[in-house]
């Protein structure tokens, strides 16, 4: 697209960033004005392909220090597909075999038409390669893809549709890691729609919730509905009280579910219910609780003009650490204290969502004009939180050149790592799809060792859908105990073919060490033996072992430590 087309297609929402800037400080823009502007409709019809031979060009990876980059729309080949476009991917880990993976995007075929259907590729190796077929439901209009998965290993995938204004979605079910999905399931449902899966072992295991915008609703004055059979059927909706709306849901070390979405003038609502797990119950949130975040979600915004600075994210603590049941929610907020557009803020409730510590702000930059948009959080099994975010701080000001930023708390949030930037710097606005938006969130899962991103970018000159694995330098926390019985270090480090492995265990035991690569599969057994308490070395040698970035996991009586390898050539 040409420079001044460009310019011409954005003067709308320019205006209207303009006219809405007068609303008055500590305001959030009225529910209606906002979420009216926002909801699925085709209103290009199908455009295929464009007729020819397809044109290609190579798909763009990276790996450097903490992060590894893929892209996933591409062809049979792995080249990307010149002409297309994806965004607003969602992602799911296949729990029985989690080196398959799964993200979902709408995949608009031909930029020249903003019609979108459900896309959908899989990776079978721990997203280093991406193979996409071809979308669910070819040649339906579908959008706003959410995928989760339970703990037999099924992938799930929620699509909505709009025909004449009535909005629907049907989430279909892939056995095998995404390969083959089936016809799916009618699921209620309207715009903005979000799900999550019950994965405890309690009475709601397997359990399907889903929510969206009421003012879209198919089902008006309900914008909640559940499956406690599997996804065979889904019940009739139900209201939610207080509206939240653009955000996520998750659920809790005891089956309880969250909600949380903006409220209506401002901050976020977090909804609990305690009872949603129980199969035949009339769905009941006991909890409503406003969450100040010293802003609002915006969706009148030029950095994305016709689409949201993101959703809200929710996520609980399960480790059985001291954060264990914390409650965690982020966004990117319009702020109320500086006139800022878009910073990613921060909150926690220790108490099961009754109340909210006063919000941080995780991006460290202190410009009150750039933009740190797209916010989207996750927490590994371990406790620790991370946070990832597109950041404008290092383009040149008002060029919206954007780049992927990350940081990561070890201490229930109270402390957050230097913000880290992990690609380099892409305009945001090449490559729309007749619609000015780079789609309205991202979705990211975390491990012990690391956070798996679904992400959309332009970094190969187009709008296209991409994986990253992203491993901090400090990889988790453990039981606060752990530093007291176990210490693991290593030298020198990086290493070129050798190193000398040097741990301190406060007891006698089984002494287990593995190395691990940085999707967290283990490459070898180091250690598996019988020692004493005290100070112990280890040589570990291998020229074989390719230049790479490794762990090295030591484990005592229950008691683990981890530290990073590096290996070069």
């Amino acid at each position: 697209m040409k420079k001044s087309f460009a310019i011409i297609r954005l003067l709308p929402a320019i205006l209207l960033f303009f006219a809405t800037s007068t609303i008055a400080q500590n305001t959030a823009p009225p529910f209606s004005e906002q979420v009216k502007l926002h909801h699925e409709s085709p209103s290009d019809s199908y455009l295929p392909y464009p007729s020819g031979s397809v044109r290609t060009s190579p798909s763009h990876r990276t790996k450097s220090t903490g992060i590894f980059t893929s892209q996933v729309n591409v062809n049979a080949n792995g080249q990307n597909i010149v002409g297309d476009a994806g965004n607003e991917p969602s992602l799911a880990i296949d729990a029985a075999h989690p080196n398959r993976m799964v993200i979902g995007w709408r995949q608009f075929d031909n930029v020249l038409s903003n019609f979108r259907q459900a896309g959908v590729g899989f990776s079978a190796d721990s997203g280093q390669t991406w193979t996409f077929q071809e979308v669910i439901n070819p040649g339906i209009f579908r959008s706003d893809p959410v995928l989760d998965y339970d703990t037999a290993g099924n992938i799930y995938y929620n699509s909505l549709t709009s025909n004449n204004g009535i909005y629907t979605c049907r989430v279909f079910k892939s056995t095998d890691g995404g390969v083959v999905w089936d016809a799916g399931t009618e699921a209620r449902g309207g715009d903005k729609q979000w799900m999550t899966i019950d994965r405890t072992e309690g009475v709601g295991s397997g359990n399907i919730y889903s929510s969206w915008t009421s003012y879209y609703s198919s089902c008006f004055p309900g914008y909640f509905t559940r499956s406690t059979d599997g996804n065979n059927s889904y019940e009739n909706c139900v209201v939610i009280p207080d509206n939240p709306y653009w955000g996520t849901l998750t659920v809790g070390n005891d089956g309880e579910l969250y909600i949380v979405g903006a409220g209506n003038s401002g901050g976020l609502i977090v909804e609990k219910s305690s009872n949603a797990k129980i199969p035949g119950s009339a769905v009941n949130f006991e909890l409503s609780s406003p969450v100040d975040m010293d802003g609002y979600i915006s969706g009148q915004s030029p950095i994305n003009p016709v689409g949201l600075v993101g959703q809200a994210s929710i996520d609980v603590d399960r480790s059985n650490g001291p954060g264990r049941g914390n409650v965690y929610v982020l966004a990117s907020m319009a702020r109320f204290s500086s006139n800022d557009p878009a910073d990613v803020m921060f909150a926690k409730s220790t108490d099961g969502g009754i109340s909210w510590s006063t919000p941080k702000r995780i991006n460290t930059d202190n410009s009150v004009s750039n933009y740190q948009w797209f916010g989207t959080m996750s927490v590994a099994p371990n406790g620790r939180i991370d946070a990832i975010w597109l950041d404008t701080r290092d383009g040149v000001p008002g060029s919206d050149m954007s780049a992927l930023y990350y940081s990561y708390s070890t201490n229930q949030g109270e402390n957050w790592s230097p913000n880290e930037k992990l690609s380099a710097l892409f305009d945001p606005h090449v490559g729309y799809p007749q619609q000015d938006k780079m789609g309205d969130y991202f979705d990211m899962i975390s491990d012990d060792l690391g956070a798996n991103l679904a992400w959309a970018n332009t970094l190969n000159d187009e709008q296209d859908v991409y994986f990253s694995r992203i491993v901090p330098q400090v990889t988790g926390i453990e039981d606060n105990r752990s530093t007291l019985n176990v210490a693991l270090s290593a030298y020198p480090n990086p290493f070129k073919n050798s190193t000398k492995i040097v741990y301190r265990t406060a007891e006698a035991g089984v002494v287990d060490m593995v190395l691990l690569n940085i999707y967290g599969e283990t490459v070898m057994k180091l250690a598996a033996t019988n020692q004493t308490a005290g100070d112990h070395t280890l040589s570990f040698s291998d020229s074989a072992l390719p230049a790479g970035f490794y762990f090295c996991r030591l484990t005592v009586g229950g008691h683990s430590q981890t530290i990073r390898l590096v290996k070069v050539k």
